[in-house]
């Protein structure tokens, strides 16, 4: 207590209590500046002076195993076959024959329009293709009047020698016989111009009777009875069909960076949000050459033939893909985690001294420099790095040559890696 008084006195003293103005402000500036330069001094000698710090490795085991390389894309389920049924004709829906999720067949009528304009044109083109046949048969009473009118005049020219009739009046009933074949020909065009007409109305008639062009299901309606149908520039879709949900296709969008490694044949799995445990398998039937951008971003469209025999899987499902690229087997694998680590010192030597300027102004490993100079590939496709082990307490490293990698785990194609060994894959420090 005695001490801690004389020391407040020396404080006292120092700061002057009994003077003033800018000699007591810089007195009490100097004593500030010493207190901190002796509290970095402290700080300097600690580290220079502490202890050891003890270096704590993981390590885990090389194994021999499979490898499974897989490439990722999320996407949606489209049925096989799809189709939008429309009406070609306008006119009032008088009845809707299916509803969401009937199975139809080819053939099936889906809806009916309203019939009695139609069938009213088919009565007046019939009329109409009647009164043309009647125009036919008297333009052919017309002709053979005209033919035996001028058979009639020759044969009289010949008895009277060529006196009567005069060959004026011969040429006007040739003329006439000409014009009698003339309105045959043109009454017949007409048969067929009515004719014609009338199957043009009957075809209308029968586009009344809106049919399923397709063996499916129903996936959505648009139209309710007595909605008019304005069948313009465009036919509205009243109905959309998919054929055989059994099959289905999961179309997704496949990166750039990985477009080169897919091909058509690989299997792949995916899963969707709806069934989130059960895994569906998948083949790859075409990888699509057309680039689609969006935000930077390039992609391929990807199609996968999907088995949808249990009918879980329905159109629009989004679904995450894994498809398979390559399988390696009996391979000697590392954990990725192993080719990651470095030491901080380069001996790696445990209890070795960390000083505090290194601690302050720490600097890249020497190993590691000389491992981002030396790194690359062999010239097969295969990247050269290094794993550490320990031997004795003491990091040795081996240079290996990398294969393929699944993100976890990473293929040795060259090294002095065997199975068991243990390979580092981490270091914590405990100072003491």
């Amino acid at each position: 207590m005695k001490q801690h008084n004389h020391v407040q006195a020396d404080m006292t003293k120092i700061l002057g209590n009994g003077g003033t103005g800018p000699a007591r402000h810089l007195r009490r500036w100097i004593v500030w500046v010493a207190l901190a330069l002796a509290a970095v001094l402290a700080v300097f000698v600690w580290g220079f002076s502490g202890g050891k710090e003890q270096v704590s490795y993981q390590v885990q085991e090389a194994r021999r195993g499979d490898l499974t390389i897989t490439v990722s894309a999320t996407g949606n389920l489209q049925p096989l076959n799809q189709v939008d049924v429309g009406s070609e004709r306008s006119g009032i829906i008088r009845s809707v024959e299916v509803d969401y999720n009937d199975q139809v067949k080819m053939g099936q009528p889906l809806a009916r329009l309203d019939t009695a304009m139609l069938e009213a044109e088919v009565r007046k083109a019939s009329a109409a293709l009647e009164l043309a046949q009647a125009k036919v048969l008297q333009a052919q009473a017309t002709l053979r009047q005209a033919g035996a009118e001028l058979a009639r005049m020759r044969q009289a020219h010949e008895l009277t020698g060529g006196r009567v009739p005069s060959a004026r009046e011969l040429d006007v009933a040739e003329a006439a016989l000409e014009r009698a074949r003339a309105d045959e020909a043109a009454a017949r065009a007409q048969v067929s111009q009515a004719r014609a007409t009338l199957e043009s109305v009957r075809t209308d008639l029968s586009k009344t009777l809106i049919l399923s062009p397709i063996n499916g299901i129903v996936l959505s309606r648009s139209v309710e009875p007595g909605q008019t149908v304005a069948a313009s520039l465009q036919a509205p879709v009243l109905f959309t069909l998919a054929e055989d949900l059994a099959r289905m296709e999961l179309h997704v969008d496949l990166d750039e960076a990985d477009v080169g490694r897919v091909e058509p044949g690989q299997q792949a799995t995916f899963t969707v949000d709806a069934y989130p445990e059960r895994i569906f398998p998948a083949e790859v039937v075409q990888v699509r050459y057309s680039a689609k951008a969006e935000g930077g971003v390039v992609t391929y469209e990807t199609v996968l033939r999907v088995d949808n025999t249990g009918l879980l899987l329905r159109p629009g499902m989004t679904a995450t893909a894994d498809i398979t690229v390559n399988e390696i087997r009996d391979a000697v694998l590392v954990p990725n985690s192993a080719l990651r680590f470095m030491p901080r010192e380069p001996g790696g030597q445990p209890g070795e001294k960390s000083s505090m300027l290194n601690k302050l102004m720490p600097r890249p490993p020497r190993h590691a420099r000389r491992a981002s100079q030396s790194g690359g590939f062999n010239g097969a496709g295969a990247a050269e790095q290094k794993v550490w082990t320990l031997r004795q307490d003491t990091l040795v490293s081996i240079p290996v040559t990398i294969g393929a990698t699944d993100g976890v785990m990473t293929e040795i194609v060259k090294g002095e890696v065997e199975p068991g060994m243990g390979v580092v894959t981490g270091s914590m420090s405990i100072r003491k």
